[in-house]
Parts: C-alpha cells; structure tokens; sequence
C-alpha cells in the first residue's frame, strides 16, 4: 500500500519560509517522479513543482525563485523549501508521486497539509 505523508506545515508570516516533507512508502521511490500540488480555498488545485528521478526540476511561475524541490532517494522524502512567503501562498499542499515513465500522471496522493501565511 502506497502512503505519502506531509509534514511541516503550519503559520507563518509573510516573508518567512517554511520547509515541507513528504515520506513515501510501498513504492519505489527512486523511479517516480515527485511532485507538490497545492488548493486555495474557492480555487482548483494547481501545480507547484516536480522533481524527477534524474533531479531535474520544474516549477509554476509564481514559485519560481522563491521555492525549491529536493529529493532524498535513501530516505524516501521529497521536499519543499519555501522562502519568502507571500499570503497568496496559502493552501493545503499535497505531494504526489508519479511513474518515471509517465511523469504527468500523479497515481499517488498525500492527505495534504495546511499551510496559512499572514499578512
């Protein structure tokens, strides 16, 4: 059974940073691509970025700069370094996982986690 767990939400102030994980389990986690979603209340679900197996990474344009996908194959955790918040980032993040071989279909999803930034 496939699980992707999120941690290391929670509030923070505009400007401030904050560093999401996600632990993966019951698959193989090197050959999936990982990726970070994200929901705003009232809006769709939208891309945030994705790194593939090979450590290429690919971001939505308002996160460029400001946030940043890594990948621990030995520890089966993706995660997402976010700096310079703005109020416009909150949502709930979810990470998926996609097959290395079909890097656009997410199979798997986390349960998501609340990120707010205030103002």
């Amino acid at each position: 059974q496939v699980q992707l767990v999120e941690s290391g939400g929670g509030l923070v102030q505009a400007g401030g940073a904050l560093r999401l994980s996600c632990a993966a389990s019951g698959l193989t986690f090197s050959r999936h691509t990982m990726g970070w979603f994200r929901q705003a209340p009232g809006k769709k679900r939208e891309f945030v970025g994705a790194v593939s197996r090979s450590d290429s990474t690919d971001y939505a344009d308002s996160v460029k700069g400001r946030f940043t996908i890594s990948r621990d194959n030995a520890k089966n955790t993706v995660y997402l370094q976010m700096n310079s918040l703005k109020p416009e980032d909150t949502a709930v993040y979810y990470c998926a996982a996609a097959y290395w071989m079909t890097p656009a279909n997410y199979d798997y999803w986390g349960q998501g986690i609340q990120v707010t930034v205030s103002s």
